[in-house]
């Protein structure tokens, strides 16, 4: 009975897979003895049919009764072994969280430690942790994080720049806060670990090994008690580091540049081969040196990808690919504006480094982009060559410039508030409109309210004027002013037409010349003197020469300049001819890394006429934030009997500073200790006599559109009268 069931469940099982069987018989042997064909066709026949259904059935209840005398039959005997003798696979321990169980090892680490400095004491560099390296060269990211080196420094040349680098990225870089506990002190250690061996990998080390150990706790607790509790505060880690072999390049693939005209020059501007160690940095920054060859080298369409680094970790090597398709040369065509009415193609021909027929170069096309935003009138510009002759073999193609611009806002209203113990209040407002005659002519009126000076004027400027950086001005103002040494009533008008120098492109020679005719009122501080009207015709002129590295924080070059201005002058019917003349130099010597020395002689000299029929605002004066530091403007020179500057007829001015430069604020404070000396002469000719000096300390803070200056002078030699302490605030070098 017992078998029929079982083979009538096992039908029944299987009946499914039956179905399967009738599309095809074709099975296992063992199976089809088990369940034959005959079962297929027709199951319930074959269970039917089996010695175990035509079996008789023992009475139910008789089998079943709980008082019956006679032994069960029918029932196959069961045996199991008993659990004790069983064998049972091993149960496998959990596997305990990974922080939980690096804090318990850092912590006993902890104790051994204090154990260990209690009994005598331990030399943090001896050695002694878990794989801290002998001898090792140490370097501190933080007062609480150490890299350890092994102390030959041919194994790992680069420490310096992996420390730094490490240092600005480091997990722990701060910890010890009281939110802090040791499991996230372990946690933050690990993934440092990760970020090292990257840091490494990029040098080439890809099989370093780093290690992380724990130093410098507080003492354990006394007795027996719970475990100390640990002052995060006083914890230092250090990672030792053993950055193994470093591997080399064993290939270097350039795409098609082996097939360029000036393959030759393009291979040398990717200064990497076969051999040289594996530099992620170095192979990005040739990369860049290979994208500015192609750029300068006339491929106006070259494309470069993403290099691609294969490491063979068996050889210790890589193989670099570098995607390149450097295509064909090109020589500039003609430049083209979206917008022809507010920035002609004409004006853009002008501004550019380069002339039609020019060879393509990427630095000349972007240094139009920069110029056509300088101009203020763009908020937007792309430059894009585009190809309308292409190239073929030796012959270049030619490019197009395409320049497609957005406009800025035009007008602009401005307004400057400033005083100073010298000047009084001082209130600037203007508004201008920058291309209100296009291309780029600009409209200014401006206005001064203050306590010494009130004016008017009007002001129209034509930049990049038949040229780049060339800038036609004229000038039309009516003014007041009073000084110490005189007051003025003037009206004027003048025009320049000048190079002008920019800080995207600083010219080594500068010029200017233009004309000037004031009618001006002036009255001299003197007492007993009466109001002379002057009327002046000036051809001022200027060259200079600028062989400085920078434009507004010079380190080191020359800078020259002279001024000349020939003037005809009349007043009460009288003529009189003069020539005011000015030299100006200034050099500058980086002494360290940090300190920059800078010396200034300036001459100035009027001959042609007696001092007394030059007109007062036309005089050479002496004093000042621009001039001798540490005495009040215009008060260096002659004097008059009640003391008021009177001017004179020849300058001399001496400056000398160190610009020293510290770590304060990231390094953008300087420390400027100067001594300035100057004095005014009577006679044409320049002379030291009278000389007065004044020392000083000044300040500077470093901008992005250059140093903000403070300066405090004082004199050395005051006269009677003069102030003890200058305050000079300005922005820009004094020189």
């Amino acid at each position: 009975m017992q078998r029929a069931l079982a083979a009538l469940l096992l039908v029944l099982a299987l009946w499914p897979a039956g179905l399967a069987f009738a599309q095809s018989r074709e099975a296992d042997q063992a199976l089809e003895d088990l369940i034959p064909d005959s079962a297929l066709d027709d199951p319930k026949k074959w269970a039917q049919d089996t010695d175990a259904a035509k079996a008789p059935v023992p009475d139910p209840e008789v089998l079943l009764a709980p008082n019956a005398t006679q032994p069960l039959t029918g029932i196959p005997e069961i045996k199991l072994a008993w659990p004790d003798a069983a064998e049972l696979p091993p149960i496998a321990p959990l596997t305990p969280d990974a922080d939980i169980a690096q804090a318990a090892e850092q912590a006993k680490a902890v104790r051994d430690a204090l154990s260990a400095e209690a009994e005598g004491g331990s030399d943090p560099g001896s050695g002694r942790g878990y794989g801290q390296i002998p001898g090792a060269s140490l370097i501190p990211v933080t007062p609480q994080l150490m890299l350890a080196f092994p102390p030959e420094v041919e194994t790992l040349p680069e420490r310096e720049l992996v420390a730094m680098r490490f240092g600005a990225l480091a997990s722990l870089r701060k910890f010890g806060n009281e939110e802090d506990n040791l499991a996230q002190l372990t946690r933050r250690a690990r993934q440092d670990i990760d970020l090292l061996q990257r840091v490494l990998r990029i040098y080439g080390y890809y099989d370093a090994e780093v290690t992380q150990s724990t130093t410098g706790y507080a003492a354990p607790a006394e007795g027996s008690g719970p475990a100390p509790t640990i002052d995060l505060r006083k914890v230092g880690v250090r990672f030792d580091i053993r950055p193994g072999p470093r591997y080399a390049l064993s290939r270097i693939s350039l795409g098609d540049i082996a097939a360029a005209f000036d393959s030759a020059a393009l291979a040398r501007a990717f200064a990497l081969s076969p051999g040289d160690p594996v530099n992620t940095d170095r192979i990005v920054a040739e990369r860049e040196h290979l994208i500015a060859a192609l750029g300068e080298g006339g491929h106006a369409f070259a494309q470069v990808g993403e290099p691609d680094l294969a490491v063979d970790h068996a050889a210790r090597t890589g193989d670099l690919t570098v995607p390149v398709s450097s295509g064909g040369q090109y020589v500039i065509g003609a430049i083209h504006s979206s917008l022809p009415d507010y920035l002609s193609s004409r004006h853009l021909a002008r501004m550019a480094r380069f002339r039609t027929g020019d060879p393509f170069r990427l630095s000349r096309v972007d240094d139009l982009r920069q110029a056509i935003l300088a101009t203020g009138l763009v908020s937007a510009v792309t430059v894009t060559p585009l190809e309308t002759a292409p190239a073929a073999g030796a012959k270049p193609g030619v490019a197009d410039i395409d320049v497609t611009l957005a406009k800025a806002p035009q007008r602009t209203i401005a307004g400057l508030v400033g005083y100073s113990s010298g000047e009084g209040l001082r209130v600037e407002a203007s508004w201008e409109n920058r291309n209100m005659f296009p291309p780029e002519g600009l409209v200014r009126f401006r206005g001064v309210v203050g306590t010494r000076e009130q004016l008017a004027g009007a002001t129209y400027r034509r930049n990049n004027f038949f040229g780049r950086d060339q800038v036609l001005t004229g000038d039309l103002y009516a003014q007041t002013r009073r000084t110490d040494a005189y007051s003025a009533r003037t009206l004027s008008f003048q025009t320049t037409f000048e190079k002008q120098t920019t800080l995207i492109f600083q010219k080594a020679w500068l010029w200017s010349a233009g004309f000037e005719l004031l009618a001006t009122s002036e009255l001299p501080a003197a007492a007993g003197s009466t109001r002379t009207t002057y009327f002046i015709g000036a051809l001022p002129l200027r060259m200079a020469y600028d062989g400085s590295n920078d434009l507004l924080d010079p380190r080191r070059g020359l800078r020259v300049s002279v001024r000349l201005s020939p003037e005809i002058s009349v007043q009460n019917g009288m003529r009189s001819n003069y020539v005011r003349a000015q030299l100006d130099a200034s050099a500058y010597q980086p002494v360290t890394g940090s300190v920059v020395l800078a010396e200034r002689v300036r001459l100035g000299t009027i001959p042609g006429t007696d001092v007394g029929r030059i007109a007062p605002s036309r005089r050479f004066y002496a004093g000042g934030g621009a001039s001798v530091r540490g005495f009040a403007y215009q008060a260096v020179g002659p004097r008059d009997a009640l003391g008021n500057p009177s001017g004179g007829r020849s300058l001399s001015e001496f400056s000398l500073e160190a610009r020293v430069k510290t770590k304060l604020m990231g390094g953008a404070v300087s420390l400027v200790p100067f001594v300035d000396a100057g004095t005014v002469g009577t006679t044409a000719s320049p002379t030291i006599s009278g000389l007065k000096v004044g020392v000083g300390l000044g300040l500077r803070y470093q901008t992005s559109f250059g140093p903000i200056r403070i300066d405090l002078g004082t004199p050395l030699n005051p006269a009677k009268g003069d102030s003890r302490v200058g305050v000079y605030v300005s922005l820009g070098q004094a020189f």
